[in-house]
């Protein structure tokens, strides 16, 4: 599965962010330790920060601090922000759906989209960051 490119970048953020809470990181440091546009990352947190996952610390050595909370926050819940998770559920078609072999198709996708949807929804960034931990 390929996550787009605001949606990594939103995930990459608040993974950052709430490895420290008390920690304030501008944009541009967050950007540079995973090589992705600051201009593109500061829209993302921009998103983050309506919907109260991080927030904005004006003033010299400002930046960006976690506001959610990691034992209740999963990968969906960042996820569905950015991205559809189900888009054939959501009534997008290709060509051929309407057809048995499509509609069979469709049948298969929907089961792996909703294996998807259940296990971004089971792992939480506490458990991420754990995750994240073994791999250092």
């Amino acid at each position: 599965m390929k996550l787009q490119k605001a949606t990594r970048c939103a995930l990459f953020a608040v993974l950052e962010l709430a490895a420290e809470p008390e920690r304030q990181l501008s944009a541009n440091e967050i950007a540079e330790k995973y090589g992705i546009s600051t201009n593109h990352l500061a829209k993302v947190l921009r998103s983050l920060g309506r919907v109260g996952l991080v927030e904005a610390v004006r003033g010299a050595g400002g930046g960006y601090r976690f506001a959610g909370t990691r034992r209740r926050t999963t990968l969906l819940d960042i996820i569905q922000l950015f991205e559809a998770i189900d888009p054939i559920r959501n009534g997008e078609r290709e060509d051929g759906d309407n057809t048995p072999e499509g509609k069979a198709l469709c049948q298969v996708l929907m089961e792996i989209e909703d294996t998807a949807q259940a296990t971004f929804a089971s792992i939480t960034l506490d458990t991420m960051l754990k995750l994240v931990g073994r791999h250092r």
